[in-house]
Order: structure tokens, then C-alpha cells, then sequence
């Protein structure tokens, strides 16, 4: 007989395993498109649902530039029986340091802040690593995960707060865990190698991004985006953080477990600009297309061209990349990086109780955002899956086939 595990056992697992980047296996190549892999997505994607276990799936297609195909499926809470539509909004997790990302190349637009600066010259408290005092760190080393500040993921995971937003200021933590004498202060909070040499996957290192954007643009993140990107782009249904009095709830999240998905608190993290956004899959396609089309929004320039190539250009070359880094199998811009192998760019997110992927062709021409309300070790297969019906189906659309 399975061995179950209570519920709490079930979080704690999830957050100490999930929140970094997933390594799962890349789709297969897309087969040929038929008929019958058009008019079937429907089916696919509720049967992949139905074998993982998964609550509620929302997704669109982009191609070049549009909308060309929206989905919504199964539930956004099983409780009330309100269904998972493309206009549901939930937390995105970690597609959220595209917006970091965005932000701070807008604030180096309006001369605030330089990408290649020391971010010490933005702090109140020093940022070095101890083993390597004289060499600064950048925010293009943090956008590349290069920086070499790494999460320590006893002091990182105690930050996820449920039922509630962190009621720990960003900027506390930020210096509790980076600077010297600091409650949470090791030398371990940095890499042995020094800044630029070695690429290590850090979400305090993207909160410590979205405060030196409110630090130096005199403006909390939250407004700084809402004026500058949400707004500009129509995403109306766009935040960050828990907003308890909102009219329209978030999607429940649940987490699958030997066939029962049990749902979880919603929750807040003390660095939440690396993984606060919620937003819809509406909403989430309309800032991936200006992205795709050099910063373009429906009213003009959001983002310029130049700040765009520089956020999508992939960082490392065969003669300048971090140690630990085959170009091959991975390649990073700034917040944004290569999917399956190479397969794909954009970002994914991955939390208790959600997955979700912003993913595009390396060709810009053909994008995909996915989101469900479902997480858990028997998942990743129904999600490789869907994803992989999502292409097929882009491609369909583009060769001209519709159901």
C-alpha cells in the first residue's frame, strides 16, 4: 500500500523542492502536424489533465503577435465550481522577474540606475562577496543569475508566509541575510567563486533587483510597474501580492498527491519580487507579446527596442559564459533564459500549488503561456505534455490548418 503524507509534510517537500528552477524533461519534437492533432487539443490537454491530476489548466497561443488561440479548462476552486478560464488570475511565481527585469531596464531608460553599475552605489547597506571583497557585483549578474549571492534554503523557504502576506520588510531581510552582522548574515549567503564566473539560480538575488529599482527610482515596485507596464498594456487584473479585498479571488491551489489534490492556503514571501505577480493568462500574454515585439504595447512604446534586445540577448558565448555553464543546454538574457535545452526562451514559475511557463520559439515568432493551479511530483508529465500539444497545435496554426 502507498505510504501517504499529511498535508504539511506535502508542503514542506514542495517548498524545498520546488522552488528553484524544475528540471524536467524537455517535450519530444513536435511530430507532423495531422488533422487530428488540431481538432483533438481540447481532448489532450483535459485527458493530460484527468492523468496528472490536474484541477484547472488555462493557456494561449501567440503567433506572431496576436492571440490566436485561448483555452480554459477544469476549475479555478473545486469548492464553489467556478471554472478556470483565461481571465482567472492567480501567482505566477517565478515569471514574475520578467517584470524585475523589465522595470529595471525602464529605470536605466530614465537614467536612474545602470545594469553595469555596482549596485552598491544604490544600496544604504554593502553588498560583496566575502571571498571576493574587491570584485563588485552587478544587476546584470543578478538578471543572469551570475551574481554569486545564492539562497540558503532554510533561511529562503521560512519566508513563504501562508495565509498572509510577509509581514518582514523587503529591505530588512535584503540586509538581515547580505551585509555583515546581519540576523541572517553567512559568508554560505555567497558563492566561493566570485561575481561573473559561475551561474546559480537566485530568487533573493532578483528581490534584491526589484529593491534597488524602488530604491533608485523613489517608488515602490508596485506602483513603478503598475504605471510603467501594467497599465500602459491594459493589465487590468495585474498585482503583486495578496490583495484579500479584492472582488475577483485568485484561483485556489491545490497540491496532487497519490491521486487527491488538497488545496493550500494562498501565501506571501518576504522577496517576493521574484515570484509575486498575479495575473491571468489574459493578461500575462499581453506584456510576452510586447516582449516579442520590441516593446511594443496597443498604445505605443512600453519598453525601447535597444533595452528589449538587450533583456532577450542571450549573455553567454562559447568564449565569455560562466564556468558551470554549457551554452548548449543553457543560455540566459537578463530574467529571461533557455527553456528544454535551448528548445525554447522565456521563463517559467514553480510553487506550491502551481506551475506555470511563458515560452516562445527562439525565432520570436510563436509563443505559449501556460498556467495551472496544480503541483506535485505526479504533475510533470501531464505538464511536459500539454506543453507539447500547445506547440503542436502554434504550428498547425501557422502552417494555416484550423480546427
Amino acid at each position: 500500500m502507498t505510504r501517504r503524507r499529511s498535508a504539511s509534510a506535502i508542503l514542506l517537500s514542495m517548498i524545498l523542492g520546488v522552488l528553484a528552477p524544475p528540471t524536467i524533461a524537455a517535450p519530444a519534437s513536435a511530430a507532423p502536424v495531422k488533422a487530428q492533432s488540431i481538432s483533438s487539443i481540447d481532448d489532450r490537454i483535459r485527458g493530460e489533465m484527468t492523468e496528472g491530476g490536474l484541477v484547472g489548466v488555462a493557456a494561449a497561443i501567440i503567433v506572431d503577435g496576436k492571440v490566436v488561440w485561448r483555452g480554459g479548462y477544469g476549475l479555478a476552486d473545486r469548492e464553489s465550481g467556478r471554472a478556470f478560464t483565461t481571465d482567472t488570475v492567480m501567482n505566477i511565481a517565478s515569471i514574475s522577474k520578467t517584470f524585475v527585469g523589465a522595470a529595471m531596464m525602464l529605470a536605466q531608460e530614465e537614467g536612474k540606475l545602470s545594469i553595469d553599475a555596482d549596485i552598491n552605489t544604490y544600496l544604504s547597506f554593502p553588498v560583496r562577496n566575502p571571498n571576493h571583497p574587491a570584485q563588485p557585483i552587478t544587476l546584470r549578474q543578478i538578471a543572469t543569475h551570475t551574481s554569486s549571492i545564492t539562497d540558503r534554503w532554510p533561511i529562503y523557504a521560512a519566508r513563504y508566509h501562508f495565509g498572509r502576506n510577509s509581514p518582514e520588510p523587503l529591505a530588512q531581510f535584503l540586509k538581515g541575510y547580505l551585509a555583515p552582522g546581519g540576523a541572517d548574515y553567512s559568508p554560505a549567503s555567497y558563492l566561493p567563486a566570485a561575481p561573473g564566473t559561475e551561474r546559480d539560480y537566485s530568487n533573493i538575488g532578483a528581490g534584491l533587483a526589484g529593491y534597488i529599482v524602488e530604491r533608485t527610482t523613489g517608488q515602490s515596485l508596485d506602483s513603478y510597474t503598475q504605471r510603467r507596464i501594467f497599465k500602459p498594456l491594459g493589465m487590468n487584473s495585474t498585482h503583486w501580492r495578496l490583495r484579500p479585498d479584492s472582488t475577483a479571488p485568485d484561483a485556489t491551489l491545490y497540491i496532487s498527491q497519490d491521486g487527491i489534490a488538497v488545496a493550500i492556503q494562498p501565501y506571501g514571501v518576504t522577496t517576493w519580487p521574484d515570484g509575486g505577480v498575479h495575473t491571468s493568462v489574459e493578461d500575462l500574454s499581453r506584456f510576452f507579446i510586447a516582449l516579442l515585439d520590441g516593446g511594443k504595447g496597443p498604445s505605443g512604446q512600453v519598453l525601447r527596442q535597444p533595452s528589449v534586445d538587450d533583456m532577450l540577448r542571450l549573455q553567454f558565448t562559447a568564449a565569455s559564459k560562466p564556468v558551470n555553464v554549457d551554452i548548449a543546454e543553457k543560455n540566459s538574457g537578463l530574467f529571461w533564459q533557455t527553456k528544454f535545452n535551448t528548445k525554447y526562451v522565456g521563463h517559467g514559475g514553480s510553487d506550491p500549488g502551481l506551475k506555470t511557463e511563458m515560452l516562445a520559439t527562439p525565432d520570436l515568432r510563436t509563443g505559449i503561456v501556460f498556467f495551472t493551479n496544480t503541483s506535485g511530483a505526479e504533475t510533470e508529465k501531464a505538464y511536459v505534455a500539454i506543453l507539447r500539444a500547445l506547440f503542436e497545435h502554434a504550428e498547425a496554426l501557422r502552417q494555416g490548418h484550423h480546427p
